[in-house]
């Protein structure tokens, strides 16, 4: 049975984005802090999201889903630095620059006011549903 937060598309689209940051770090030679950097910020966003599906309120939720954001904002910066440092095609980040629009897109609807991430209780084998209001 998955986690909850393997159920969100925002995760398996940020694991996907990790995946492409890997590869590309592995083919560039030299640029250390800066792949260093990509590495460490594309890894913190699905584990901002797994954490922040985690907990209780939504003000706790609010708060990591903003850090994964954060992350994946940081991760655009690093692709700009190693277009500009000429280790990544223009093209090529384009593209990765699109994915993470659409991760950033849906931790900003995440990280919205009054948000909850549901996990269908029936995973569970439990009857009662909490409400927001009594979370």
């Amino acid at each position: 049975m998955p986690f909850g937060h393997e159920k969100l598309d925002v995760y398996q689209t940020s694991i996907a984005y990790v995946g492409w940051a890997h590869g590309l770090c592995e083919g560039i030679k030299g640029q250390r802090n800066a792949k260093d950097q990509l590495l460490r910020a594309s890894q913190s966003i699905p584990l901002n999201i797994a954490e922040g599906n985690g907990k209780a309120t939504d003000g706790d939720r609010r708060r990591y889903f903003e850090i994964a954001r954060g992350s994946a904002l940081e991760c655009a910066a690093v692709q700009d630095i190693l277009v500009v440092c000429g280790a990544l095609d223009p093209d090529e980040g384009s593209k990765a620059k699109k994915q993470l629009d659409r991760i950033v897109a849906m931790l900003t609807k995440l990280g919205g006011r009054g948000y909850s991430v549901q996990e269908q209780i029936s995973d569970y084998g439990e009857h009662v549903v909490a409400s927001d209001t009594e979370l």
